[in-house]
């Protein structure tokens, strides 16, 4: 039997490197993890393009939630351009209604501008009144994979969310669980439910150095950064669970 795939999420060179390092099959990169995730800054696709593995780059223009406006949408478009402009294998993407549910619409729109590019549809997902239709509209747009918690802080507290998930995409789509997974809880959601990948960023917080920065609000005290001990770990624990 395959082993699971493992996906980490990276938002400065200092990961991307350690993801690497310690065997990641796939990288999610992003800036800002502290907000969910942003779109990457060009010069971080352009490192991230000479990675040996595949690089899926975040589109999120903004904080604040998933519900977009046509600005919003016009840089998305924009991004999606210098994500296959830099050789990158896929986007990240999702999109809200005011009521939780999936925006089919806007969705399709950014799909039809990455052809060629892979996709994931984001935890947007998480905010969803009904996780099966919405598991039913991201087949029937095409999506590879959903990344998801099972709608909790984390995806132990959403396991028994993510079984029913994995029954309902009956294998027509990944469902690829994320948040609070570590090499130490991963093999009990694996017990659980047989997926073929999962999402972590397989980080270690690291303290702020200038104590200045913090008081003035240009920092938190720590952040977290990709440890590539901490992902040959995961891959460990999801080979033999």
């Amino acid at each position: 039997m395959t082993a699971p795939l493992l996906e980490v999420c990276v938002a400065d060179p200092e990961s991307l490197d350690a993801a690497i390092a310690g065997g990641a099959d796939r990288i999610e990169l992003c800036s800002a993890l502290e907000l969910g995730g942003l779109t990457p800054s060009p010069g971080l696709m352009s490192l991230a393009a000479e990675a040996p593995i595949p690089v899926y780059a975040m589109v999120r223009p903004r904080s604040g939630g998933f519900v977009f406006n046509a600005n919003d949408l016009s840089l998305m478009l924009a991004d999606i351009d210098a994500i296959g402009a830099y050789g990158l294998s896929g986007i990240v993407i999702g999109a809200s209604r005011p009521d939780g549910k999936l925006d089919a619409a806007m969705l399709r729109q950014l799909l039809g501008h990455a052809q060629g590019l892979g996709s994931t549809l984001h935890r947007a997902f998480d905010l969803v009144p009904d996780f099966e239709a919405a598991i039913e509209t991201a087949v029937d747009l095409g999506i590879e994979r959903i990344l998801t918690s099972g709608g909790a802080a984390t995806a132990l507290a959403g396991l028994p969310a993510l079984r029913r998930m994995h029954e309902a995409a009956r294998g027509r789509i990944s469902i690829m669980p994320g948040a609070g997974l570590t090499p130490d809880n991963v093999g009990v959601v694996l017990q659980a439910v047989p997926f073929s990948e999962f999402h972590s960023s397989c980080s270690i917080p690291v303290r702020t150095l200038n104590d200045l920065a913090v008081r003035l609000g240009f920092a938190q005290p720590a952040h977290k950064r990709t440890h590539s001990g901490t992902v040959a770990a995961f891959k460990r624990a999801v080979a033999s669970p």
